[in-house]
Formats: C-alpha cells, sequence, structure tokens
C-alpha cells in the first residue's frame, strides 16, 4: 500500500510518519552529539563508479538508469561509498558524519523484502587509533540500541585476508581467493580446488601450450571453424593465465587446514582470541590482526562494553558489501526472523584507498523503520 513502508504499516502520513521522522532526529541527534555534520550524498550517482567500489555483484541488486549526458547512473545502494567520497574530495585527513535517507535495491522475485528502506548512518575519517575508533562506533550503535531487544555479533575480516597472504601459492590464486572472498561457497570450492591443482586434459594442454607458443592459428585451423566471440588476443591471453596457473604446485594441505579451522571460530571474544592464537602458532602471519581483535576488545571498556565477552565469529560479514576490511559488526533482532540486522558496520580503510588516499574510516548503520518495528511502534 501507498501508506506502507519497510517493515511498518500506514508510516508514510500522519502518524505514523511522524513516529519515523521521530526516531529518525533521535538516531541523528546521538550522532551529532559524537561530532558527526550531517550530510546528504545524492540519491542518483554515477553506476561505474558505485559498481568498480562496491563489486560487479552490485549490477543485479541496484536499480539503474542510462541518461544520455551523464551516462549509466544508480539509485543509491547504501550510503558509505558516496560518503567516502565526499571526504576524500574534501581533501581533509579527518571528519565525522552523520546521514539520514533512503536507500534502494532490487529483490528477488517473489521476495517480500522492501525494495526502499531508511538508513541512518554514522562514519568516521582519519582516527588515528584503528582499536579505540572501533570501539567507539560499536559502542555509539549500541548505545542507539540500548533499549531494543537485539543480539550484537562481531567479526574481523583480518583473519581471513591474513590467512590468504600467508598461503603458499601464485599472485594470481591468492588474487583469485580475495575476490571470491564475500562469496564463501564459491571461495571454499576454489580453495579445495588449489589444495588439489587438478591437470587439465591432454587435449586442453596441448590448446593451452599452442596459444602460448603462437602456433594458436594452425591449431585452431585443425580444429574447425571458431566458435564463440573472444578474439584470437583474448584466448592467447586466457590461454598463458591457464597454463601458467596448471603449473602451479598445491597449496600444503596443512596451510588449508589452519585457515579452515581460523575461519571456523565462533566463541567469545575471550576465548576466540585463544584459539586464534594457538592457530598463529602455526601460522604466524595472523598474529597482527589477532593483536587488534585483542586491543579493540580492550578499548571496548572505555565506552563501558565488555568488549572479551562480546560473540565473535571469524567468517561473519563475509556476506555483506564488499568494502569492508577489518572490524565488522552487527545487531539482530531477537525472535524476530522476518526482520534484517537493525543495525551493522565496519571499518573500511581499503576503500578509501582504491578512492586514492589512504585514510583510515569506520562507520555503521541503523534501520530506523525495522527498529520502530522491532520495539513494537506499529502506527
Amino acid at each position: 500500500m501507498v501508506s506502507d513502508r519497510a517493515y511498518l504499516k500506514s508510516a508514510r502520513q500522519g502518524a505514523g510518519l511522524n513516529a519515523v521522522r521521530a526516531e529518525v532526529g533521535r538516531l541523528m541527534a546521538g550522532f551529532a552529539t559524537n561530532g558527526a555534520k550531517t550530510v546528504e550524498p545524492a540519491a542518483l550517482l554515477p553506476a561505474d563508479i558505485l559498481i568498480d567500489l562496491y563489486g560487479e555483484d552490485l549490477r543485479a541488486r541496484a536499480y539503474t538508469t542510462h541518461d544520455p549526458v551523464l551516462g549509466e547512473q544508480m539509485l543509491r545502494p547504501d550510503f558509505t561509498v558516496p560518503v567516502a567520497q565526499m571526504h576524500m574530495q574534501s581533501g581533509a585527513e579527518a571528519g565525522r558524519y552523520a546521514y539520514a535517507g533512503s536507500v534502494w535495491r532490487r529483490q528477488q522475485p517473489g521476495s517480500s523484502r522492501p525494495t526502499e528502506y531508511l538508513q541512518c548512518g554514522f562514519e568516521a575519517f582519519g582516527e588515528a587509533d584503528t582499536a579505540r575508533a572501533d570501539a567507539e562506533v560499536f559502542a555509539l550503535l549500541a548505545e542507539a540500541l540500548r533499549d531494543a531487544p537485539v543480539q550484537p555479533a562481531t567479526g574481523d575480516m583480518g583473519i581471513v585476508l591474513a590467512g590468504i597472504q600467508a598461503l603458499e601459492t601464485s599472485p594470481p590464486r591468492k588474487a583469485a581467493l580475495m575476490r571470491h572472498l564475500w562469496r564463501p561457497e564459491r571461495f571454499k570450492r576454489l580453495l579445495e580446488r588449489y589444495a588439489s591443482s587438478p591437470q587439465p586434459s591432454k587435449s586442453r594442454l596441448a590448446l593451452l601450450k599452442s596459444a602460448t607458443a603462437g602456433n594458436l592459428d594452425s591449431f585452431l585451423a585443425e580444429q574447425g571453424p571458431a566458435i564463440g566471440l573472444r578474439s584470437l588476443a583474448e584466448i592467447k591471453a586466457r590461454a598463458a593465465i591457464l597454463l601458467e596457473d596448471s603449473a602451479t604446485p598445491a597449496i600444503p594441505a596443512a596451510q588449508v587446514a589452519l585457515l579452515e579451522r581460523a575461519l571456523t571460530v565462533s566463541a567469545p571474544m575471550e576465548e576466540a582470541i585463544k584459539t586464534l592464537r594457538a592457530i598463529a602458532a602455526d601460522m604466524p602471519a595472523l598474529t597482527p590482526a589477532i593483536d587488534l581483535i585483542e586491543a579493540r576488545a580492550t578499548a571496548m571498556s572505555g565506552f563501558g562494553i565488555d568488549g572479551f565477552q562480546l560473540p565473535f565469529e571469524a567468517s561473519y560479514g563475509r556476506t555483506t558489501l564488499e568494502y569492508y576490511n577489518g572490524f565488522v559488526f552487527g545487531f539482530a533482532a531477537e525472535n524476530r526472523p522476518d526482520l534484517p540486522q537493525i543495525a551493522q558496520g565496519g571499518r573500511y580503510d581499503a576503500l578509501t584507498t582504491a578512492l586514492g588516499r589512504s585514510v583510515p574510516a569506520v562507520g555503521g548503520i541503523i534501520r530506523p523503520e525495522a527498529l520502530l518495528s522491532l520495539n513494537g511502534d506499529r502506527p
């Protein structure tokens, strides 16, 4: 219905709309108290830049249109990237921002999930103390949700990122694992394949060798007419990559086992740190990430939170947007499986690097409509 909005009935007019606006005002006031400047990025944004930064999978979930002058445009799928762009363009090193507004996502046919919903968020750039900044943003959102029946969850993408770099394998294989990091099933299959390194068939190996030796034209002529749209140059380039991969040794089984073990860690933070340190005894590359997790848990105490008792999952956050590369967290509704995460966020230093400057960045969002629904305010 026209008067309905995400997770709420009759909330686009009258008392229902007033309740939503009041909730947004409450959240924004809390962010302002923590030094945030209010910003409002455009709702219609250049699609090519967003797809480069979010990942190609976004195209299937975003609303796009073509402008004859501006090119392909996209309705804002979330706020983090455009806010980061605004900060980077300002030239400032540090900055804190708050925002509120609609975002749009396409859903699968038959899905009951909304295509438009509100986000209120807080982003902090340039904070030198990573552990403290992570803890502060988590505490800020936890305080905003203080009276809501939600369950926190935390993780850290630094564990899997460090684990990939520790593997004894080629840079192209590491890059492929990184590309599929946010697709756990694809990542698992790829890791299993690299651990076994199956050899190509004799005919396929002959094709690859012919392509890289410069004999592709005659080889293809012997096979019959060409089928497909790839040029000979593209086939040669792909063949070189596949031939190099076929000669790459399998990743040692012990390393694969260590990484998989690290990714299954799920326990209160204190216990999780102990388990991860035991794994790091055989995979030392994990140690800096574990040190940061422990420092963050310690910093939580400065904001009245026992960080060592928070739930921790090493694989948490691996199905969200692809810009997180450190601390990740969320708050799920208790006994309300019909609702999405009420709040979520994390660290995305890699995103600012992709935008041209390496600036520390961390933030999070709250879904006001879902929060109102959870608290029983159903107008």
